[in-house]
């Protein structure tokens, strides 16, 4: 699809497609990337992502549209933040138990992400769209990174997973030096400490999911380009074994994790990996980096950056994430992403996805059109339990 195709289809209509229904959601924006999904308690759905010209350039910021349950179209989208000097990205909306509806986002100046702030807001629902209040600093260290939902323990404490760019004075951001880590607040989100996810050298956008009892799972994007990676908490996510490798690939991109009804996980990502492709780029945002004349690292891991983005497929597991036998392709496109542009038609990944599930077994997911706009998959449940069917189970 060109990106002017992708245009004409952000009318925010849900139409049929094998398994299911699918969406192009309206934005005012040339560049949308980086969604999430959450439901509210009315019943909606609402999807938040960022979008502005260029990933990193100043106008980037969070907007977000609504779904009713029952509803064939996605309401108009609404801009929620609008920072002139830093470039707001990866909205994360969290219902919190206090009842409150918060919305996290980070903010940094261009493409260096180890300046990176993490910021909450208040949202609240106004008629057919949703408003943010004033921001409030998190507090988090500098070069702090959201992208999955938060968590609430048993003791009440909110977790909210972070990857920290660990900043290293005088060398430019390229994620050498990013790790895992987890924010904990006993008071409601006034204030945070941070817990570290040991051993996860290049391991981010840890995605946590509840399986039986106590027992958890968290899944990591790898800045090596490598395997999905997978760690363990049996106390209730109170602490975190290191990060080991799936045997999904990853290609340094985000994936999103969710577990369903009848106990299986399930992720949806692009399952390839530098070692399947020779397509390289400089870094995230080499685009912008006339502006920064700060020299690389020669130290920590060795980020790897250009892998094509797609396929997107959504993977099974009945091993509680160990391994993923089962898989099913929601879209493909050459996946190309040496650049972030998305109007001259060069960038086609898929990517950024986010997995909920809903009440009826069935699952919507939303991910990222060549950067262009947000896409909307809603598969239903008996797509999904057609899926799972093919799972081994003990």
């Amino acid at each position: 699809m060109s990106p002017e195709e992708i245009a004409r289809e952000m009318t925010g209509k849900l139409r049929p497609r094998e398994g299911g229904m699918e969406a192009v959601l309206p934005s005012p924006t040339v560049q949308n990337h980086a969604a999430f999904l959450a439901r509210l308690s009315d019943g909606a759905l609402v999807a938040a992502w960022f979008g502005g010209s260029l990933e990193g350039k100043s106008d980037i910021c969070i907007h977000a549209a609504l779904l009713d349950e029952g509803a064939d179209t996605w309401l108009a989208p609404t801009q929620l933040t609008d920072d002139p000097d830093r470039s707001e990205q990866n909205p994360v909306v969290f219902a919190a138990p206090d009842g409150r509806l918060l919305l996290f986002h980070t903010s940094q100046p261009a493409g260096n992400q180890d300046e990176s702030r993490v910021f909450m807001r208040v949202l609240a629902r106004y008629g057919d769209r949703l408003i943010a209040g004033e921001k409030q600093d998190t507090g988090l260290p500098p070069g702090t990174f959201i992208r999955a939902a938060p968590f609430v323990r048993n003791d009440g404490v909110w977790c909210l997973p972070l990857f920290r760019c660990n900043p290293r004075p005088g060398i430019r951001w390229t994620g050498a030096f990013d790790t895992a880590a987890q924010a904990e607040s006993a008071d409601g989100g006034k204030s945070w400490t941070v817990r570290e996810v040991p051993h996860s050298e290049g391991a981010v956008h840890m995605s946590p999911v509840h399986l039986e009892g106590e027992a958890m799972a968290a899944f990591y994007r790898r800045r090596q380009s490598d395997f999905v990676h997978r760690s363990e908490s049996s106390d209730g996510g109170r602490s975190w074994s290191a990060p080991a490798a799936t045997d999904v690939p990853n290609n340094n991109s985000s994936i999103g994790v969710a577990r369903l009804g009848d106990g299986s996980v399930a992720m949806v990502c692009n399952p390839v990996s530098a070692a399947m492709s020779p397509s390289r780029r400089a870094s995230l945002y080499d685009e912008l980096e006339g502006e920064d004349d700060r020299p690389e690292a020669d130290e920590g891991c060795k980020p790897i950056w250009g892998v094509e983005r797609a396929p997107l497929s959504l993977c099974l597991s009945s091993d509680g994430g160990k391994t993923f036998p089962v898989s099913l392709i929601i879209e493909n496109s050459a996946g190309t992403c040496l650049s972030n542009n998305s109007l001259d038609g060069k960038n086609q990944e898929l990517s950024y996805p986010v997995v909920l599930p809903r009440a009826d077994g069935g699952l919507d997911i939303a991910y990222t059109l060549h950067r262009r706009a947000i896409r909307h998959v809603r598969l239903s449940a008996a797509a999904v339990a057609d899926l799972a069917a093919q799972l081994p189970r003990t």
